[in-house]
C-alpha cells in the first residue's frame, strides 16, 4: 500500500471506487492524501484484489475478498497503535464494512444497485446494443449449472459473482462509528456538507483537481480531528 504523512496520530485509509472509476479518481484521492500530510494527518491507500499491483486477476476478485482486503490492512495499520479512519469514494464505501475503524468518511457514497445499472450501461455502450446481464447478475437467483463466466466491462473482466453481490450492497450504515457524507455542489442528495468541485469520476480522461484536493483534505483533517476530541 502507498503511505503518506506522519507515522504519528491518526490514519486515513482510502477506499477508491470499483472499476474504471478507481483510474479516474486515483489521482485526486492521492493528492489528497499529500494535502493530509501537510495538515498532520497520515494515509494510506492499499492495492486490494485485482487492483493496482495486486497479483489477483480482477476476474477473480469478489465482493467479499474486496472487503476483507481491505479490513486486514486495516486492522494491520491498528496494530501498529494507530487510530484508524477511512476516506471512501463512490463505490469504495461499500467496502469498509468489517474495517475496524473510529469513523467513516464518504464521497459521494454509491450504493451496489446504482453501480449495476452505471456498469449495464457502460455494457450496452460497448456492445452496441441493448444487452442484459447474466441472471445472476441481475439480481435473479443464479442457475443451477456450472458457475456465470466473467463478464468484459471497460476492457476489464469482472467475476459474476461480484456483479451478483451488488444487488444488496449497501454503504455502512450503523450508530456505532461516526459517520460523515460529503457530496460535491451539484448533487442535491442530503450530505453533512457539499463541497465545490467537479466529479472527477465523471471525466472522459484521468485527471488532477488540486483545488479539489485540497478541499477534501481540510474537511477529513477537520472532521478526524473532532472525532479524536470526543
Amino acid at each position: 500500500m502507498m503511505r503518506l504523512g506522519s507515522g504519528d496520530g491518526p490514519v486515513v485509509v482510502v477506499a477508491l471506487p470499483l472499476f474504471e472509476e478507481a483510474n479516474r479518481t486515483r489521482a485526486v484521492a492521492v493528492a489528497t492524501m499529500r494535502a493530509l500530510a501537510v495538515l498532520g494527518i497520515g494515509s494510506a491507500l492499499p492495492d486490494l484484489p485485482g487492483q493496482g499491483e495486486s497479483l489477483v486477476p480482477t476476474q477473480a476478485a469478489t465482493l467479499s475478498a474486496l472487503r476483507s482486503a481491505f479490513g486486514s490492512a486495516v486492522a494491520a495499520i491498528g496494530a501498529e497503535g494507530k487510530a484508524v479512519y477511512v476516506a471512501g469514494i463512490r463505490s469504495g464505501a461499500l467496502l469498509d464494512l468489517s474495517a475496524p475503524v473510529r469513523g467513516r468518511w464518504h464521497l459521494s457514497p454509491q450504493e451496489g444497485p446504482a453501480l449495476l445499472r452505471e456498469l449495464k450501461r457502460i455494457k450496452q455502450r460497448e456492445v452496441g446494443r441493448t444487452r442484459k446481464l447474466p441472471p445472476s447478475q441481475a439480481g435473479a437467483a443464479p442457475p443451477e449449472a456450472a458457475p456465470d463466466p466473467p463478464v468484459r466491462i471497460a476492457g476489464n473482466l469482472v467475476c459474476a459473482d461480484l456483479l451478483s453481490a451488488l444487488t444488496g450492497a449497501t454503504p455502512y450504515d450503523a450508530p456505532d462509528v461516526p459517520k460523515r457524507i460529503v457530496r460535491l455542489s451539484g448533487d442535491p442528495r442530503p450530505a453533512d456538507r457539499h463541497l465545490a468541485g467537479s466529479p472527477p469520476w465523471r471525466r472522459a480522461e484521468p485527471g488532477c483537481d488540486d483545488v479539489l484536493a485540497e478541499r477534501l483534505a481540510a474537511d477529513i483533517a477537520e472532521w478526524v480531528r473532532r472525532c479524536e476530541d470526543r
